[in-house]
């Protein structure tokens, strides 16, 4: 197979560049839709398998350009994750409106960033901006790490932990794939943890203007431990749900704070959820009001 190493240290990333791959290209630019719906398709399936099947001959430690999207020719590593970030439509839908939304020159914080495909997206979306990728499962910061190598991403800040309603340390469970992983008693690892408003009154990260929240059923509590930071800079949030009652009890106290929520996305299972929750245009203008009573203000930013 034709190749030439990728400009990256680890000899086992290479990049592939044959006929079967651009082809493959070809066919999923033209109608990413269907392409979309045919690899949608059990797994246990004929026709999903065989919609798979080419997928194997790609070796997992090779790095590709990515297919399609709004990351098209962002380098990947395809064992990294799933087949569906390196072709390119991985959570489709909410690549288009975090796009949509996500302006120049802003910060970004990724929470929960796993692997670092919405910190590319980001870094990309941000330009002159910086983005902020919290992190803690080890696996998941290595790839993270290697691809913002890979794609020479110098506004991205890696913060090895996860986010919570404290500072200090906690046990952490690595799900069976390696993939994912979340706060747990029953952790085989301990991870350090932290609030985000002490990191924003510490300055270790700047405000935000916008937040992408997917923590695996740690939401609720990461929101209580970043009070201040959501009701004195009002970043718009992109929050993805684990559980009916902790989507439910998110949605409660963004709304206490002022937000406007409203639920995104078309999640098959109604135990996961996408929330776009943002401050409305209108109480901008109330800038120095105090809404919890704790003497915090909202400050006059841009909506």
């Amino acid at each position: 197979m034709p190749c030439r190493p990728a400009s990256f240290e680890s000899p086992a990333v290479v990049l592939i560049f044959v006929p079967e791959y651009h082809w493959m290209l070809s066919r999923v630019n033209r109608n990413i839709i269907a392409f979309t719906k045919l690899w949608m398709l059990s797994s246990e399936s004929a026709l999903g398998r065989l919609a798979r099947y080419p997928l194997r001959l790609v070796p997992r430690t090779m790095a590709v350009p990515i297919l399609t999207g709004k990351l098209r020719g962002k380098r990947w590593i395809v064992g990294s994750a799933i087949h569906r970030c390196w072709l390119g439509f991985y959570e489709y839908e909410k690549q288009q409106w975090v796009s949509r939304e996500v302006r120049a020159d802003s910060v970004f914080w990724d929470i929960g960033a796993n692997v670092g495909f919405y910190s590319l997206l980001a870094s990309k979306l941000v330009g002159s901006g910086k983005v902020f990728a919290f992190e803690p499962a080890p696996r998941n910061l290595s790839y993270l790490r290697k691809h913002l190598a890979l794609n020479r991403v110098t506004n991205v800040e890696v913060l090895t932990m996860a986010v919570s309603d404290r500072n200090g340390t906690s046990s952490f469970e690595i799900e069976e794939t390696g993939f994912m992983g979340h706060l747990s008693g029953e952790g085989s690892i301990t991870v350090p943890t932290a609030t985000l408003d002490s990191l924003v009154d510490e300055g270790t990260v700047l405000p935000p203007d916008y937040v992408k929240m997917d923590i695996e059923g740690a939401e609720l509590l990461a929101l209580r431990g970043a009070s201040r930071t959501f009701q004195r800079f009002r970043p718009v949030l992109f929050l993805a749900t684990h559980g009916r009652e902790v989507g439910t009890e998110c949605r409660r106290l963004l709304e206490l704070w002022g937000y406007d929520c409203r639920k995104v996305g078309s999640k098959s299972n109604s135990d996961l959820g996408e929330i776009l929750a943002r401050f409305p245009a209108s109480r901008i203008e109330e800038a120095g009001r105090v809404l919890d009573g704790a003497g915090i203000c909202v400050e006059g930013r841009k909506p």
